[in-house]
């Protein structure tokens, strides 16, 4: 039996906003990666989500969003969200049944929103 690799999500990159990119550090290797061995890992530039698959409730997708609310790494006004914006056009909307240490703000984060490239493939790579 083979091993089986990780599956990887890159972002979809905007670029009209490639300077907020370059200061932020986030590159094409930045995405989701969902690992055989359980693992959920989101990178954005310096900044990274780690958690168990069994740590996710549930996904949605969402958007087109206002580019203001969904570009760059930002909190979310409505709760402890996080994003990783990488577009305003469709992202996926990742809860988690446990919040997540804390990459931005004061507060553990309960809700990643993530602007991958293919928001359908992910949530279906995680329902599994």
């Amino acid at each position: 039996m083979k091993p089986r690799k990780p599956k990887f999500f890159p972002y979809r990159l905007d670029r009209r906003w490639t300077l907020l990119f370059l200061a932020l550090g986030v590159k094409a290797d930045d995405g989701v990666t969902i690992f055989p061995n359980g693992d959920f890992i989101a990178t954005y530039g310096r900044f990274k989500v780690k958690t168990r698959l069994d740590n996710i409730d549930h996904t949605e997708i969402t958007g087109p969003h206002r580019w203001y609310t969904a570009v760059g790494l930002r909190l979310s006004m409505t709760d402890d969200g996080i994003t990783f914006g990488t577009n305003h056009y469709k992202g996926l909307s990742i809860a988690f049944v446990k919040k997540i240490p804390r990459v931005i703000g004061l507060r553990k984060h309960s809700l990643l929103w993530v602007s991958v490239a293919d928001p359908e493939g992910l949530a279906a790579a995680l329902a599994h």
